[in-house]
């Protein structure tokens, strides 16, 4: 792992200095308040070494102060990866270092709590039309699946937990009106969440960024801890199903589409072009981790088996791995890394974490031979730099930070 400490040492040392980084226009493309791509996701980068005691809490706190630089936004492009609710997110990891952002964090949770009722008010009164969902509805980037996550994590046993898993098992059952058989989740939109001839009758979304992957994600994790509504197991039973009515096995394992669409439901059937590149985001590492909470939630043995078996035939199947082009979380080896490094420590059987050595080895050649020109966390070095310290330290990230990935 030495080769993976210096990358990392150097990553960390390319993006501590806000000043350079503020100067260049790849420096974060999305504002200081997007998580994805702003000065709010990097400061998580900082908040993580300094809380492992391997960073400064002076460059976490300039981070944490560009993040905070811009008029607070909790208007509908606001969500888990931008503006109030992100910030919460962050500054929740670093609070309880440093009593003087307690102030700060009571309005940010305040107005994540109000934004997060607002959502979920619209939400039901779509329900009760009997409407097909936008994706960003429920989705984790923009929707209350990003929402829910943050509030399990920082605020388990308020109402507004609750409220949110409560809307997602309403979200999970079938719509009234519509004998078409497709799920509550099914959306009349494309998977850039707009309408689009491309999509004619809309799709079934199955990835964790945009997809209902992310929903049994939370729902299962909720459930872990013992936050639990009515038709909690049943909802997450019913997605499942879903989920394995979809799956599809060949001479290479298990693996899902992304998404689905009318004509895949009408045919019963995807083709071998469905199969996604392996990634957190849409691939078959972020469905099989939300598959894999199921089984530990449901204490079903049987689907977590099939979960980890999924994930370690990708793994060791070389040709997916060149697939990955990309480095960053989202798209790329860095996510796949982390979405592994977590199940591993969840599975029945060692041969996971077996795989985590591979994968940095990845990852390090991707990053001598396709360097990301980019300093976020969602698709750039600030994400790679997270990954790979969570493997080289082998610990539990101590902020919690892959939380907004629903991996934990």
């Amino acid at each position: 792992m030495t080769t993976a400490l210096d990358t990392t040492a150097a990553l960390i040392e390319r993006l501590a200095n806000l000043d350079a980084l503020s100067s260049l226009p790849t420096g974060w493309r999305r504002g200081p308040q997007s998580l994805g791509g702003g000065a709010a996701g990097i400061a998580l980068l900082h908040i993580e070494r300094a809380r492992s005691g391997l960073g400064s809490w002076d460059t976490a706190h300039a981070w944490l102060s560009a993040a905070v630089s811009d008029e607070l936004t909790a208007g509908p492009n606001a969500g888990l990866f931008f503006g109030t609710p992100a910030l919460a997110f962050v500054i929740h990891t670093a609070v309880d270092r440093s009593g003087k952002l307690n102030g700060a964090l009571q309005k940010l949770d305040s107005g994540t709590v109000d934004l997060t009722g607002r959502r979920l008010r619209q939400a039901h009164a779509r329900l009760d039309r009997t409407d097909r969902p936008p994706m960003a509805e429920f989705d984790l980037i923009c929707g209350l699946a990003g929402l829910g996550a943050h509030h399990l994590l920082h605020q388990p046993r308020h109402e507004i937990t609750t409220d949110v898993l409560s809307y997602l098992v309403r979200l999970s059952e079938p719509l009234a009106e519509h004998a078409d058989g497709l799920p509550g989740w099914w959306t009349d939109v494309g998977t850039t969440g707009a309408v689009t001839p491309d999509f004619p009758g809309g799709h079934g979304n199955l990835a964790m960024s945009h997809g209902i992957s992310a929903p049994l994600a939370l729902l299962s994790l909720a459930l872990r801890r013992g936050i639990v509504v009515d038709g909690h197991r049943e909802a997450i039973t019913r997605i499942c199903a879903w989920l394995d009515s979809w799956r599809q096995d060949d001479n290479f394992g298990s693996w899902w589409p992304g998404f689905v669409t009318p004509a895949h439901v009408e045919n019963r059937t995807v083709s071998s072009n469905s199969r996604q590149k392996l990634s957190w985001c849409y691939g078959t590492p972020g469905i099989v981790r939300a598959q894999q909470l199921a089984g530990l939630a449901l204490a079903d043995v049987e689907r977590q088996r099939l979960a980890e078996n999924a994930m370690l035939t990708c793994l060791t199947d070389a040709s997916q791995i060149d697939r990955i082009r990309e480095v960053g979380l989202c798209h790329g080896i860095a996510g796949v890394l982390q979405t592994t490094w977590r199940m591993a420590s969840d599975a029945l059987t060692p041969a996971l974490a077996a795989q985590v050595p591979r994968l940095v080895d990845a990852l390090l050649h991707r990053i001598v031979s396709s360097p990301t020109a980019t300093a976020e966390f969602l698709d750039g070095e600030a994400g790679v730099a997270l990954a790979l310290h969570t493997a080289v330290t082998d610990t539990a990230p101590q902020g919690s930070w892959d939380s907004c990935l629903l991996l934990a």
